[in-house]
């Protein structure tokens, strides 16, 4: 069994609980700048000292409304300051935070509050409180007794009430003494591709750890004075670990909850550096390629040729063999093409994090040509996010980098990645069964397909369960099929299908916000609803187009060799994706099966 691993840097850990880490803070520069909250027509920053401030007087509030050291508390909310200023009261009070995506059905809500046993929820808004109270309807819990409101016109379940019901109180000034690096610090719930959402237990070891090595290695970005706009559910683990992280590194952060702002709150903030998922990447390559195919066909050609360049130059970069000629392109298509996509991100972005699934090397290629250097990380939520990462100083793009410091990597025998250390979690709430064979002597079983290389460096290549085996016994990854295709404007979402059948055949959607902008460039009406657009051929035949490049890259065995494009969208609200992006593959199968069977039996 091939394996690699990396020493802890920092050991023994400072802090006992991530409260301590608010709490050191504080107390050595309470003047520094931790976030800043954007609101309408005006920003706010808030130092280290009126954050600890604030989080004492809700923890006090906390207390006296009976929330306990070892209670898990609910929270229900889109990304926002108030998040993380309830995360860091419940951890002061050595409560156990209990996050929920703000698209969760009211199952799924009844679900995670029931399973965890949450005492009380914390929501943003009152359609959000009725949902809880929907949710309860289903299955009885008892944080439907306790709801508080982030935004409210009831006085007596706001946020301000909780703090105002302790204002008499003087305890809790320093972070609670009995908490432990070995108690559990918050339940996150994985997304559910393959069954119930299971309750991951993550200690504040697992955090501090995480954390306070993270910045060991990764200071280029993750540094005193940097800047980063988190815009990622605060549900998902990836984002709770840059909330700990940042308030460690003393960088200053700001929240987007609403994501058709984020354009103009990056111009606004101006981070050093944004994190992000794969599909927000494709995405922002995918809008600048529309806007340079709709302005004329020059700008389209010259679109082209500069993202062709991008990645010809960080490819020569990376091996330190850049020609003059590369180099003068180069510089050329960075005043012409891609100062201009620095600047749709604020102007000031170097770095960018990419987590959730796998980014591939062209993208990362590309946004390292156009200055943003793409660190992509590996991890799950049972890791803590990353226990990978290709930090800077590694630069290897298209791989995740070595293991993070305290953690290590195996590759099993039939190339599945096995790891343990200081990322890893401790267990399932309530599922001992599920623990234990989620481990295997000692290493957590990821589920996820890699190899590492001589360098030690890994490499995932797919999910392991998602590997498609066709009738002539050809075994398919499906994310080297679907990336190249879901880069593309037109294409919403794209799924690989073929277990045991005699090819490789594929569902495709169209992009509702792209399509619009495309089909006059079909010579079609861009007033056509999805279903419309699905049966025209033209589209059909473009669609074909975007394939066959996909194609191109794999053998003929391993090609799509037909695709059907489905009358509506897959979206988080309808079940198919996950909150971070990902296809929930058995759903949609099951879901289509006779449009899958259509294709194999034509």
């Amino acid at each position: 069994m091939r394996r690699v691993s990396a020493p802890a840097l920092v050991n023994p850990l400072p802090y006992p609980g991530i409260a301590h880490i608010l709490a050191e803070r504080a107390r050595e520069q309470p003047d520094l700048v931790l976030y800043t909250v954007l609101t309408a027509g005006r920003e706010r920053d808030v130092t280290a000292r009126q954050f600890r401030d604030e989080v004492v007087g809700l923890a006090r509030g906390m207390a006296e409304q009976g929330v306990r050291p070892g209670d898990r508390v609910g929270i229900l909310s889109r990304t926002r300051y108030e998040w993380s200023l309830v995360d860091f009261a419940l951890w002061w009070l050595g409560a156990v935070p209990v996050p929920v995506y703000d698209t969760s059905s009211p199952d799924q809500i009844a679900w995670i509050l029931s399973d965890s046993e949450a005492t009380g929820i914390f929501v943003e808004s009152e359609e959000l409180a009725q949902r809880v109270r929907e949710a309860a309807r289903i299955t009885p819990f008892p944080a439907e007794q306790r709801i508080r409101v982030f935004d409210t016109d009831t006085p007596d379940v706001s946020l301000e009430s909780v703090v105002a019901a302790g204002a008499h109180r003087e305890d809790l000034a320093d972070p609670f003494d009995g908490v432990s690096l070995e108690d559990t610090a918050t339940l996150i719930y994985t997304s559910g591709t393959t069954g119930p959402p299971k309750g991951c237990e993550l200690t504040h070891r697992n955090f501090v750890a995480c954390s306070q090595n993270t910045i060991q290695v990764a200071g280029e970005l993750m540094h005193e004075g940097a800047r980063t706009l988190l815009f990622l559910p605060l549900a998902h683990v990836f984002a709770r670990f840059v909330e700990v992280t940042s308030l460690d590194a003393g960088i200053a952060l700001a929240h987007t909850p609403d994501v058709s702002q984020l354009m103009d709150d990056l111009a606004r903030f101006k981070p050093s550096f944004i994190l992000a998922v794969p599909r927000v990447f494709e995405k922002i390559l995918v809008g600048a390629r529309f806007k340079a195919q709709a302005a004329s066909p020059v700008k389209k050609l010259i679109f082209e040729r500069a993202v062709a360049t991008a990645a010809a130059w960080s490819k020569a970069s990376q091996n330190g063999r850049v020609s003059p000629w590369l180099e003068a392109r180069h510089r050329l298509y960075d005043r012409l093409v891609y100062s201009t996509l620095r600047e749709a991100m604020g102007g000031e972005v170097r770095y960018a994090v990419s987590g959730g699934a796998a980014l591939g090397e062209h993208m990362a290629h590309f946004f390292n040509g156009i200055g943003v250097y793409v660190v992509e990380g590996y991890g799950l939520t049972e890791t803590t996010a990353p226990i990978s990462a290709n930090v800077p100083s590694i630069n290897r793009l298209g791989t995740v980098g070595h293991p993070m410091p305290g953690n290590e990597v195996a590759i099993a025998e039939d190339g599945e990645i096995l790891v343990r250390g200081v990322n890893v979690f401790e267990r399932y709430n309530g599922l001992p069964e599920k623990t234990a064979e989620a481990f295997r002597d000692g290493w957590f079983a990821t589920g996820d397909l890699g190899h590492l290389d001589d360098e030690g460096l890994l490499t995932v290549t797919g999910r392991k369960k998602e590997i498609i085996v066709t009738a002539g016994g050809k075994n398919v990854i499906p994310n080297q099929l679907e990336d190249p295709i879901r880069t593309s404007a037109t294409v919403g979402q794209v799924m690989a299908v073929g277990d045991n059948r005699p090819f490789v055949a594929a569902l495709v959607t169209l992009d509702p916000e792209t399509l619009p902008k495309i089909l006059p460039t079909l010579g079609l009406d861009p007033g056509l609803t999805l279903a419309e657009a699905s049966r025209e051929e033209a589209v059909v035949e473009h669609v074909q187009r975007i394939v066959d490049h996909a194609n191109a890259k794999v053998s003929r065995a391993e090609s799509i060799r037909a695709f059907r494009i489905l009358d509506r969208d897959l979206t988080v609200a309808d079940g198919y994706l996950t909150p971070s992006l990902k296809l929930k593959r058995a759903k949609v199968a099951e879901d289509f099966a006779d449009v899958i069977e259509d294709m194999y039996t034509k």
